[in-house]
């Protein structure tokens, strides 16, 4: 009966292409296919007059391989799990900087680390915004020698810098931080020319309730020279060490601290008066403090570095976190929920 039908149906394809070589049509391939596995290859190839063995045996392959895709198709594929975190990863990145443009490939990687304890380095981090389209330079500088201060509040730094409100009125910005942790202890204001005077009430203003250092360090500044402030820190029991005159890079964490205040907020606001300027100083001091990595901490903030019994960082899940906003929203970082 299967050859019968074979033979009846290869007379069909011949009238059908009288003028021109047979073509077989898909349901003349289905057909031979099928009978292939009724009538088998050896008799197969004694009945077939138009078509070769070979022809009918590879479209049978591409049916048996059509079944099966057929078959699975539609089934869901299984991704290991290290490509969907990857792919978490990347849109993290991306995120990450679309919510902080002025943060670089290394800032973005040390971010990563301190919210997640996941180790991804700066290149990875170029190579997936280069993708994206987000070609920021990473700005990376020379690093910063190693400096005496080996146990907390054994050594402050102090330093100051001018800024210019909205209605270019000067105000001067007092600065001191912890040289081992790398900590804020505090920012004080003052508006228009200060004085030696002006930088007393400054430093007491930013150490009132706190801790003391066993020495304070300052650059050659003659306000710093004043014989008030040298009294006042005779009367705090604070020794004092000098820079090397002409070198700022003797005095380098808080000429760091400064540019990146200056960089990282002061460059991307306006302020109005001395009150709007402390208050929003202080919110920088928070989110330096408690949530912007430092890679001279090891990718560590300065609040986990002051803790006496700080833990390794544990790796999170990238898949549930929250984003939290710093700076009234200047920064957002990812919080692991």
């Amino acid at each position: 009966m299967a050859e019968t039908i074979a033979m009846k149906q290869q007379l069909i394809v011949m009238n059908r292409s009288r003028k021109r070589s047979p073509t077989l049509a898909t349901r003349d391939r289905f057909l031979f296919g099928l009978l292939t596995m009724l009538i088998g290859r050896c008799r197969l190839q004694k009945i077939a007059v138009i078509i070769k063995s070979a022809t009918i045996l590879a479209f049978h392959k591409s049916l048996v391989k059509r079944k099966y895709s057929l078959l699975y198709s539609n089934k869901k594929k299984i991704v290991p799990d290290r490509k969907s975190q990857d792919q978490a990863l990347i849109d993290l990145v991306i995120d990450m900087k679309n919510r902080n443009p002025l943060f670089g490939y290394g800032r973005i990687s040390m971010q990563i680390f301190e919210a997640f304890g996941i180790s991804i380095s700066r290149f990875a981090v170029g190579r997936i915004l280069r993708k994206n389209k987000h070609n920021l330079p990473s700005g990376d500088g020379p690093s910063w020698l190693t400096f005496m201060g080996h146990v907390k509040d054994s050594l402050w730094s102090v330093d100051q810098f001018r800024c210019e409100s909205a209605l270019l009125k000067s105000h001067w910005v007092m600065v001191v931080m912890d040289q081992f942790t790398r900590r804020i202890v505090g920012f004080a204001v003052h508006a228009g020319d200060c004085d030696g005077i002006a930088y007393c009430r400054m430093f007491n203003q930013i150490i009132a309730g706190k801790s003391l250092p066993t020495y304070l360090s300052a650059d050659n500044d003659p306000l710093f020279l004043f014989h008030r402030w040298k009294a006042n820190l005779r009367v705090l029991d604070i020794g004092e060490l000098k820079s090397v005159p002409g070198t700022p890079t003797s005095h380098p964490f808080i000429e760091r601290v400064i540019g990146t205040t200056r960089r990282e907020y002061l460059d991307q606001l306006f302020f109005f008066n001395g009150v709007d300027l402390q208050r929003k100083l202080d919110l920088f001091q928070d989110y330096y403090n408690d949530n912007r990595a430092h890679s001279s901490l090891n990718m560590k903030t300065p609040r986990m570095m002051a803790m006496e019994n700080a833990c390794e960082k544990n790796i999170a899940s990238i898949d549930d976190y929250h984003w939290k906003s710093h700076c009234n929203g200047l920064y957002e970082l990812p919080v692991v929920a």
